[in-house]
């Protein structure tokens, strides 16, 4: 929900704060769904007006306060992309201003009490009518509501006999919308995916399950030819996959297929599906195969597997491959099963073009109390790749040698760690194994020598960004700022940033830190931070910046400066009058 409010809604709303909060064009496009009667159930619960607004789909409004200011939100797309105060939400503002002004909102419940007793009138009228004009009547409705048309068109699909062909024309209905669905359409989407899987569920309750097995195959592979035509950034359909794939398991579960050829089916789309559709098959099936389909099923995983070659480093050109993947997950779901560590740890060793692999074995052996065979495979990882190797494998050998007492050793772990990425969490790695090493002397000497490594990358940084090398090290001053603000040296990191410079949230702390004592140097790191933020010219970056302003008025009040205040506000609101939600802001700051 977007912020633009600690009084009630009501307190608060007017038509010129709706005008002031939406702008044009939303206000005048508002006023006209307002005029046009768009705005229903129009209701307040507690501090929140409630309204439902016809567009080109119905969509949801909530109007509320937090701190003193409106909050809003509404389901359309111009919101969900803009968080802006859209037309939506000035005829939900409208009509409850309208209830209110007519007789103190009695209207407005009068109005709810009478739909209330219309649609007894409208029950009265229906059970009145023959079944003709009745049935005209839905299908009728049925031209603009697709939902009713899909609902009608399953029930008429399913009976003492269902009809298959129906039923398939009813899910290609809700899987393809005839054009690509994007981000803000997603939502509506899902929701008439769920309804239809609903529809499917009553056939199990009507043991109709070798009709749903057929019927919720059909609709997966519907869905994963679908799956080009969706923008399911917010993961919607992970749901949609897992809900079908559980009806058609609780549909086999009464169906009793034949445990073979279920193993077989399950067994090729789990290899094939780039959608992880049945994926861990042969734990969630378990109960449907028995004995002698999962016996069928590992016959073809480990036919499939032996098609396979054993990787190594240097051979990751073949570990991306999307059926490696697969196979390589069934036959680790097969040897876990098992409980045996031998036969999991043969999986892994079929590719070893990782140096995580390795690290994934001594993690196994380590599990199983085998420490011995842990280090050595930790231990043959790191010599198979010595070079930028995996953090967490070099991590699991350090800890390990610390164990043994083998401090040097694990020391010379670690740094080969720092010098690969010498950035801030590393020098944390760092402190934590030199102090188990040898306490607080040794860190001494280990952070000279970081803190040296660290300031020559800084320089090389510097050096290759005149040509065209590229290097990870960061050219200004971040890491080191990062560093010593963890040591709680203030004044170091801030000669750091002024000497070389760092990222805005590292100012934006340090001037925190500094605000007591050097009221100076805070004030004008927050006024360096103003600009960019209004320049993003949205709500979110227009609250931040007002923030900002209020520390910057307080500091300037404490070094007893009101009139450059005055000054420094006078030009914020002439430089930005144009930018109304802003201005809005700035208003409460004197």
């Amino acid at each position: 929900m977007n912020r633009v409010g600690d009084i009630t809604i009501s307190q608060l709303l007017s038509s010129i704060q709706l005008q002031r909060l939406a702008g044009e064009p939303s206000y005048s496009r508002g006023v006209e769904y307002f005029d046009e009667g768009r705005v229903t159930d129009v209701h307040l619960k507690g501090n929140c007006i409630h309204a439902t607004v016809r567009g080109s789909r119905t969509y949801r409004v909530e109007l509320s306060t937090e701190a003193g200011e409106i909050s809003y939100s509404c389901t359309c797309p111009f919101f969900q992309d803009t968080t802006a105060f859209c037309k939506h939400c000035v005829a939900t503002g409208l009509a409850f201003l309208h209830a209110n002004e007519v007789d103190g909102g009695a209207s407005m419940r009068k109005v709810q009490a009478e739909q209330e007793t219309n649609m007894k009138d409208v029950e009265a009228y229906l059970k009145s009518q023959d079944k003709a004009s009745l049935v005209s009547m839905l299908l009728d409705q049925t031209k603009d509501d697709d939902r009713l048309r899909s609902r009608l068109s399953f029930k008429a699909g399913k009976g003492k006999k269902v009809n298959i062909a129906t039923l398939k024309k009813v899910i290609d209905r809700a899987v393809d919308q005839g054009d690509f669905v994007d981000y803000h359409s997603m939502r509506q989407y899902s929701d008439d995916l769920h309804e239809t899987i609903n529809n499917l569920h009553d056939l199990l309750e009507e043991k109709h399950a070798v009709e749903l097995i057929e019927l919720s195959e059909y609709f997966l592979t519907r869905l994963e030819i679908q799956m080009d035509m969706v923008d399911d950034s917010d993961g919607y359909m992970s749901d949609i996959f897992s809900n079908v794939q559980e009806l058609h398991h609780d549909a086999c579960v009464l169906a009793k297929p034949d445990p073979e050829q279920l193993a077989r089916k399950l067994f090729a789309w789990e290899l094939r599906s780039s959608w992880e559709v049945f994926y861990g098959a042969s734990e969630h099936y378990a109960d449907v195969l028995g004995k002698k389909g999962l016996k069928a099923y590992q016959e073809l995983a480990e036919k499939e597997w032996a098609k396979l070659s054993s990787l190594n480093s240097g051979d990751d050109r073949h570990s991306f491959d999307g059926n490696r993947f697969r196979i390589t997950s069934i036959m680790e779901q097969l040897a876990s099963q098992t409980g045996d560590v031998e036969k999991l740890v043969a999986v892994k060793m079929k590719d070893l073009s990782f140096a995580y692999s390795y690290r994934q074995i001594a993690e196994l052996y380590k599990k199983n109390g085998r420490a011995e065979k842990a280090l050595e495979w930790a231990e043959k990882g790191v010599k198979a790749f010595p070079k930028r190797t995996d953090s967490r494998l070099r991590e699991f050998l350090a800890n390990e040698y610390h164990k043994r007492k083998r401090h040097d050793d694990a020391m010379q772990i670690i740094w080969a760690e720092f010098v690969d990425a010498a950035r801030f969490e590393e020098y944390k790695l760092l402190k934590d194994h030199a102090e188990r090493a040898g306490g607080a002397e040794a860190w001494k000497l280990w952070r000279e020598k970081a803190l040296q490594l660290i300031r020559k990358g800084i320089a090389a940084s510097n050096r290759a960004a005149k040509g065209r090398q590229a290097l990870w090290y960061s050219n200004d001053r971040s890491e080191l700022v990062k560093i010593f603000l963890w040591e709680k040296d203030i004044d170091a990191a801030w000669a750091e940033a002024e000497d070389g410079g760092c990222h805005e949230s590292l100012w934006r702390e340090l001037a925190t830190k500094r605000e007591a004592d050097h009221p100076e140097d805070a004030l004008a790191v927050y006024q360096s931070l103003v600009e960019p933020q209004v320049k993003q010219m949205n709500n979110d970056a227009y609250r931040e910046a007002a923030a900002l302003v209020k520390k910057i008025a307080l500091l300037f009040r404490q070094l007893g400066r009101e009139e450059a205040w005055n000054h420094y506000r006078n030009t914020l609101c002439e430089t930005h009058k144009r930018k109304r939600n802003f201005m809005a802001l700035l208003e409460r700051i004197h």
